[in-house]
């Protein structure tokens, strides 16, 4: 597995930092919404982005801190070149309404059905590629699968996060 060094930047501690930086503006300027938007939103922007850089940790990091290795790797790249495997999304709804790999099928992750997936997937030796945003929630999916009979799971190296950050295409509900 080639490793990629490609960072994660943790997106919520941008929009809380956002958010808050834009409140306590507010509070101390009360008509600052109303003064020179563009400015503002890009001081907030780069600000936001300079502290979420700061606090970034590598994928690599995430993965070895989080997963143990009990389902094999596939990268990005790899993935690319794959035919005739079916793409598992172990994320949340909403996540996947907004954004998904073509063809993907959603699992889900706390709401994920073994037996759901076996009436879709009947054949257990069927390629199984599981993603999630950077690839934790993914392994904990693809050790159910491997525990029901599957034989052949992959987790997404970097999960949809890392694919989008390699300028790959996602989709959403309305094409």
């Amino acid at each position: 597995m080639d490793t990629l060094p490609v960072s994660y930047k943790k997106v919520k501690v941008y929009a809380l930092i956002a958010y808050l930086l834009t409140s306590i503006r507010h509070i101390l300027d009360p008509v600052f919404i109303f003064e020179d938007m563009q400015k503002s939103f890009f001081f907030l922007f780069i600000f936001g982005f300079i502290l979420a850089l700061s606090c970034q940790e590598t994928i690599d990091g995430t993965l070895k801190k989080f997963n143990n290795g009990s389902v094999a790797y596939i990268s990005p790249g790899a993935l690319k070149k794959e035919r005739n495997v079916f793409l598992l999304d172990a994320r949340k709804i909403e996540e996947f309404e907004t954004s998904h790999l073509k063809d993907a099928i959603w699992v889900g992750y706390n709401s994920f059905n073994l037996k759901r997936i076996t009436s879709l997937i009947p054949e257990k030796e069927h390629p199984l590629v599981v993603y999630c945003s950077v690839g934790v929630r993914s392994e904990v999916i693809g050790v159910k699968l491997k525990k029901g009979g599957y034989t052949n799971v992959k987790n997404l190296y970097g999960g949809i996060f890392l694919w989008k950050n390699l300028g790959y295409t996602v989709y959403d509900n309305s094409y």
